[in-house]
This record gives structure tokens, C-alpha cells and sequence, in this order.
């Protein structure tokens, strides 16, 4: 595998926070960036692809465009799938899957295409070797992405393997929890920085101050797994190489910053996940039992970030209102963020937020509001 030449790459991200993604790639010094809707576009040499599996805190996916062509009918498409040298990441003993999105186009039916791409791939490499890789739909070595869109097709390969949101701490989890890697983008768009105290007070299995913790002591996420690149069968010597350069930066250039990281939440047992989450991932959070609305005052220029419980998020209730607007206004000289679905929070705690930021969780479209509170 070369890993000197330039390649388009594209790393997901949940819809609103692609932004925050867009930021951090730059920080990470991966070149040519251009946010779009889901993700941001990045060019560069495949270091700098294994760089944001290794280091984006953001990113869902990273994905590697290996071809595009008109795919106005069946037989088009699996015209164009066939074309592609599989054999650079595939052989028979390898495992692949294919899935697909299609819009606006004369295929309309995601599993049919999927399907017709798998056949392409198979059918190419029995044609070469006399045998062909067999499909694994939940662990294979090479995850092929389509996407067609007016009859044009883009062919992509997943170099993360599993999502990048899956860190492999939380066994453990509470009620509607964030994913991990959106809990980072929240914590980046509320403007929170390591070095700066932070509290979770509905902190649920503990993913947004884990987050927190773990940004702060400059662990990197995919530090603990292995990705599906380093399953392919071009990741030869000199990819191994590249990939042992980015895992020796990403430690040269660590820089842990002392920071206080609490939470609280007043269920015990969620508490108790998210203390056996915390240790698993090494991470120095503080946990405490307590109700959010007996959390007393907190020291000036603490960052209050968290998503309340799912009950909370999707529905209203007056009492918790009331309750969250006297903890908003214990808080002086603080900075108060909440992510909810709940588009009238703002109005029904009767405090204005400094800011409010659309982003979704999932499929549902939720409110990411900022109080600075005097």
C-alpha cells in the first residue's frame, strides 16, 4: 500500500456538528478540509486518514473514495463496481460488506444496489483467484460504502472497521445515552477547553465528563482498537510503518492538562456505570450522588455541559423547568449548556441563552443551548 500518494477521503459526523469536526481535522493538521453536510472532505496521503481514525474525537467514519461513475441502471453500476482492483484489499480469505444510500435516481432500492455491488466485487476476484471472499455483515475486514445520487456512484472504503464512536469503555449505559462522539462535539461547541473545570450535573453512565476527561489528559480515542484498515491486504510494510508514525506523534505530541472533571447524577446505580465506565477508560472523573437541583453554587468559570434524561428530553414538565431555572441561577459567573429536543426550554426556564445550535442525535433534531450566566 502507498501511503505517499493523495487520496479524497471523507470522515462522518452526526448533522450539525460538522463544523466542530472541520476544527478539530485542522488542529490535527490534515489537509485540504472542507466541511459539507455529514461530514467534512479532506485530501492528503493515507497517514493523514489513519491520523483522524486514531485521533478524531468527532468523527463517526473515515472513508477513502476509490471510484466514481455514472450508474444510471443496473448493469452500469455493476460495470463500474467491477472495475475496481478488490484484489488491492481483498482476497479470499477476507471478508467484506457492502451497504448503500441512493437518492434521486433510477435505482431507488439501497439493499438491491448494495447487493449488486457485492456481486461485482465477488464475481471479480473468483474470476481471478478461482474462489471468492465471503460476505460478514457485522465484523468483515473491508466495509465498501455507496452512495448514488442522480445516477451518479461513489464507491468508498471504511478505514475505521467499527464506528470511531465506539471507544470501548462503555459496557455500561444508562437510559437514551449520547455517543461518544457526540458527547465530544457538544463539548467542543459549548467552547469547552481542557483546563477549564466542568460538571456534568445529570451525567447518566458518564459519557460527556469522560469525554471531557479523556480530551483533557490527551488520551487519544482509537488508542485501544484496531481498525479495519490494518485488516487489508495492502497494509504492507510500508502502511505499517506510516501507521507506527502516527501512533509515536500522537504520544510525542501529547500534552495532558490538569483539569477538574465532575459528575452527578441522583440515580446510584447509573452512578455505579459510570464509575466502572470512567475506570475502564483510565479517565479522572469525579462522581457524585446528588440531584441536579441541590448541586450548590460552582466555582466561577466552570463549564456546565449535559444532556438530561431521556424522559426529561421528550417531554415537558413544569416542575423540572422551575428547577432548572433556579440551578441556572445558582451558577453565576458560569457557563450553563444543555443539549434537548425540547425547542422551548429557553423560554419555559425564563432565562435567555447567549447562544442555541441545531444538531441531531440520531434522527432526532435537538436544541444545543448556552447560558452565560451573571
Amino acid at each position: 500500500m502507498t501511503t505517499r500518494d493523495e487520496r479524497p477521503f471523507f470522515a462522518t459526523a452526526a448533522k450539525g456538528t460538522e463544523g466542530a469536526l472541520r476544527d478539530e481535522l485542522r488542529e490535527l493538521r490534515v489537509p485540504k478540509i472542507r466541511a459539507d453536510r455529514g461530514g467534512v472532505h479532506f485530501g492528503g496521503e493515507l497517514g493523514h486518514a489513519m491520523r483522524a481514525c486514531l485521533r478524531s474525537r468527532i468523527a463517526m467514519r473515515v472513508l477513502w473514495r476509490v471510484a466514481e461513475f455514472d450508474a444510471g441502471d443496473p448493469d452500469a453500476l455493476y460495470d463500474g463496481a467491477k472495475s475496481v482492483d478488490w484484489s488491492r484489499w481483498l482476497d479470499a480469505t477476507r471478508t467484506l460488506a457492502v451497504s448503500a444510500n441512493v437518492k434521486h435516481g433510477q435505482m431507488r432500492h439501497s439493499g438491491f444496489v448494495a447487493q449488486r455491488i457485492k456481486d461485482a466485487v465477488v464475481d471479480q476476484l473468483r474470476e481471478q483467484s478461482g474462489t471468492r471472499p465471503d460476505v460478514d455483515r457485522e465484523d468483515p475486514d473491508l466495509r465498501i460504502v455507496a452512495h448514488i445520487a442522480r445516477d451518479r456512484a461513489s464507491l468508498l472504503v471504511d478505514l475505521a472497521g467499527m464506528p470511531l464512536s465506539r471507544r470501548g469503555y462503555r459496557t455500561e449505559a444508562g437510559q437514551a445515552p449520547l455517543r461518544e462522539s457526540l458527547a465530544a462535539a457538544i463539548l467542543r461547541l459549548s467552547g469547552y477547553r481542557p483546563g477549564q473545570a466542568l460538571l456534568d450535573p445529570m451525567c447518566g453512565s458518564g459519557t460527556l465528563p469522560i469525554e471531557a476527561a479523556l480530551w483533557a489528559q490527551a488520551v487519544p480515542p482509537g488508542g485501544n482498537r484496531r481498525f479495519g484498515f490494518e485488516r487489508w491486504r495492502c497494509f504492507d510494510d510500508s502502511a505499517v510503518a506510516s501507521w507506527e508514525l502516527e501512533r509515536q506523534r500522537a504520544r510525542d505530541f501529547a500534552e495532558p492538562v490538569a483539569t477538574r472533571v465532575s459528575g452527578s447524577d441522583r440515580d446510584a446505580q447509573v452512578l455505579k456505570m459510570a464509575r466502572a465506565n470512567a475506570d475502564r477508560a483510565a479517565a479522572r472523573v469525579d462522581f457524585t450522588c446528588a440531584a441536579f437541583a441541590d448541586l450548590p453554587a460552582q466555582a466561577p468559570g466552570t463549564m456546565i455541559v449535559t444532556n438530561p434524561p431521556y424522559g426529561v428530553r421528550l417531554t415537558t414538565d413544569e416542575r423540572w423547568n422551575r428547577d432548572f431555572a433556579r440551578f441556572l441561577g445558582r451558577m453565576r459567573a458560569c457557563t450553563v449548556v444543555a443539549i434537548t429536543p425540547n425547542r422551548s426550554l429557553a423560554r419555559e426556564v425564563d432565562i435567555a441563552p447567549a447562544r442555541e445550535h441545531t444538531l441531531f442525535n440520531g434522527d432526532l433534531e435537538c436544541r444545543l443551548f448556552s447560558w452565560d450566566v451573571r
